[in-house]
């Protein structure tokens, strides 16, 4: 059987703009159709906001490549619609294990609290991952939404003009140009786009290479991400394993610095590392290698005129921790609304500056504890390696050393603390859903919170009074009336209300807590309103 990595899914199409006598202006178009450009394009169609996706492939991404996709990701997906099997096609997971030598020292729960739909993770090979959202752009098209795929489609040339981009289009009929009003770049980390701009990273490049191999094999491991530290079949290096579907296993093994990559690929060098790991008995078969390095590095700034950089393009971090795929889906989370208003005239141009201010960030914040992360597993001197081993033995016994450990901390969305969309606080209420964070869910009558919260602004009530709707400067507010009695187990009181007997909450359309108080006061709301929506 064809596997999904081979199978054209978007194939290439003659577009009606490649007769045109000029260049067909469109209003957004998205270069890379991987995850965060098939995530942007969605949520902006689902806007009403027509947007032409290009890319020079017409399939999904070959290999497993990311993995892991976060509990964040996850809701960002049930809001954009996405089909829900993708998390019953995914394996489920909450716990880890770290192992020292030939021994487990500790393990973790990353969801140890009840009240949530998602789990903190699946772990799902990014095709898959990607035909799910290939679907979700079909079903939107079907529709009659303004979405389209372009496959085959390279763009060889980027020019910004007063008022949006002119490209020059490379497919296999000859080139083509188009402009847009706005571009927005998810065309990877060595994106032609930033290229063709003149513009670069800034960060730390790491020496070490590391092996990924994704097995197909039948083996009783559990769904827990097991990772090793100076195991005996690696000595002196690391190793990580984590079950995907169809009985495909992701194995990561360290490898160090100067080794010749074409011939750590190639399966007579593969295998017997792996047998090592496995056993002589496991019976296995490769089906897809790679060799990798890694950075920790961003641009400066994600917003260039009218040019938006998100995802890997925009910034780029080592594998541990599943922060790539999962942080560039919160890009374009935080981007999409803010571009639907900027385009419908409902807040300046200078609101997508703060796209540039909170992901940049939340790429930082990535980026730090990336290479915390890199820092503790390959430690660069004696002494750290020293360190680092005496935490990992003091960590099988002793519970104040296990924070210690880092092989990898695990995405969790970034807050916005302290950055300039975000309005009032009221005292008392929960510190975990104060302005900037993300929303965090609760079972709310029969139902989920972040169900409820899907779309735009949102005025949601906890036991107090306002207006069922406002409209302030253009922008509508819904309200969403909820009471502690919506939930009998206590979790919705405990995440927004803490002590407090009612609270008023102004939710982003990307989830995001705007502004709170304990009563409703409508010269507030719209003071922080025009605040999130940069007019303030």
């Amino acid at each position: 059987m064809t596997r999904i990595f081979e199978t054209p899914l978007y194939p290439y199409r003659r577009s009606p703009d490649q007769d045109a006598a000029s260049p067909v202006r469109h209003p957004v178009i998205v270069v890379g159709a991987g995850p965060v450009g098939l995530a942007a394009a969605i949520d902006l169609a689902m806007k009403d906001v027509p947007v032409v996706v290009l890319d020079d492939n017409d399939k999904v991404s070959f290999g497993s490549r990311a993995i892991c996709f976060s509990k964040r990701t996850l809701e960002i997906l049930d809001r954009l619609g996405v089909d829900p099997g993708i998390v019953d096609k995914g394996v489920t997971w909450n716990l880890g294990k770290v192992f020292f030598g030939d021994r487990q020292v500790y393990g973790f729960n990353l969801l140890p609290e009840a009240g949530h739909r998602r789990p903190a993770f699946i772990n799902l090979q990014q095709y898959h991952f990607e035909k799910y959202l290939v679907d979700r752009v079909a079903e939107l098209a079907a529709e009659g939404r303004p979405i389209e795929i372009r496959g085959r489609s390279r763009v060889t040339a980027v020019v910004p003009t007063q008022n949006g981009v002119s490209l020059s289009v490379e497919t296999p009929d000859g080139p083509y140009r188009l402009e847009a009003d706005w571009l927005i770049a998810c065309d990877g980390a060595n994106s032609p786009i930033r290229a063709m701009l003149g513009l670069d990273f800034v960060g730390r490049v790491f020496e070490d290479n590391f092996l990924i191999a994704d097995v197909k094999m039948e083996a009783e491991f559990p769904t827990e991400r097991w990772f090793w530290f100076d195991p005996p079949f690696n000595k002196g290096q690391s190793a990580l394993l984590h079950k995907q579907p169809d009985g495909v296993w992701r194995i990561d093994l360290q490898l160090g610095w100067n080794i010749d990559k074409d011939e750590e690929k190639k399966p007579e060098n593969v295998i017997p590392r792996l047998k090592a790991m496995l056993g002589d008995d496991v019976a296995f078969e490769l089906e897809w290698v790679s060799i990798y390095t890694f950075q920790c590095r961003r641009m400066e700034r994600f917003r260039h005129g009218h040019v938006l950089f998100a995802g890997d393009s925009a910034h780029q971090v080592s594998p541990f921790g599943a922060r790539g795929a999962n942080s560039g889906i919160q890009d374009t989370d935080n981007l999409a609304w803010k571009l639907k208003l900027v385009i419908d005239g409902a807040a300046p141009a200078s609101l997508l500056d703060s796209y540039d201010a909170e992901r940049v960030h939340g790429a930082d914040e990535n980026i730090l504890n990336s290479s915390r992360s890199t820092d503790f597993i390959t430690p660069k001197s004696d002494t750290s390696r020293l360190f680092r081993d005496a935490v990992l033995d003091l960590s099988e016994r002793y519970e104040f050393a296990r924070p210690l450990v880092n092989s990898g901390r695990l995405s969790v969305p970034c807050a916005y603390d302290g950055l300039p969309l975000n309005g009032p606080d009221a005292e008392g209420l929960p510190a975990r859903t104060r302005p900037g964070t993300p929303a965090a869910d609760a079972p709310v009558g029969g139902g989920w919170l972040l169900d409820r919260l899907n779309g735009g602004f949102r005025l949601m009530t906890i036991d107090a009074d306002a207006p069922d709707r406002l409209e302030i400067g253009g922008v509508a507010v819904e309200r969403l009336a909820l009471s502690a009695a919506d939930d009998p187990s206590g979790m919705l009181a405990a995440r927004y209300l803490g002590d407090a007997a009612g609270a008023v909450y102004l939710m982003r359309p990307d989830q995001h807590v705007a502004a709170r108080w304990t009563a409703f006061d409508e010269a507030a709301v719209s003071a922080a309103l025009a605040r999130a929506t940069g007019r303030a």
